[in-house]
């Protein structure tokens, strides 16, 4: 008999706005969870749950998720760099609104990266290369993770 690792939500904590959804579902899947910031924020009490606070480096966070990535993992992210490095790590990676990262969809997610990041740094004058940001977080989004997650959780719990 070989020893499975225990399931794990791993979530990029900074500007995450499902981590309430992420600590109701690992409850009732008895699931443990992993907050991973930079600063401190505020967790419920809960000995499912813990906050990894991580020094204030460039990508110290993702380091940390990246590192304890692994098949037994859900990582919540909208870090596309990330995620890449989560799925060559064997985890399930979960945007907010519920979309997952794929090995079929990395590929495409970062190249479109890329091309966005040349074009904002191609932009001169007063935009200083603003061309807005992602669309606003919705219910429907909100319950679309809260789907993916279950999913998610259902399918590492029952391998």
């Amino acid at each position: 008999m070989t020893d499975t690792p225990s399931p794990v939500i791993l979530v990029d904590a900074d500007a995450c706005p499902v981590k309430d959804e992420v600590y109701r579902v690992a409850r009732r899947y008895k699931v443990a969870v992993r907050i991973v910031s930079n600063s401190p924020f505020r967790i419920p009490e809960h000995p499912l749950v813990k906050r990894i606070v991580v020094s204030d480096s460039f990508d110290a966070a993702d380091d940390w998720i990246a590192d304890n990535a692994s098949a037994a993992a859900i990582v919540i992210t909208a870090d596309i760099p990330l995620a890449d490095r989560c799925l060559r790590a064997g985890a399930t990676v979960l945007r907010h609104d519920g979309k997952p990262f794929d090995a079929a969809s990395i590929g495409n997610a970062l190249a479109t990266r890329a091309i966005m990041e040349d074009l904002r740094a191609g932009m001169d004058g007063p935009l200083g290369g603003n061309m807005g940001g992602p669309p606003p977080f919705t219910k429907a989004d909100r319950s679309r993770f809260l789907q993916a997650l279950d999913t998610a959780l259902v399918k590492i719990v029952r391998s």
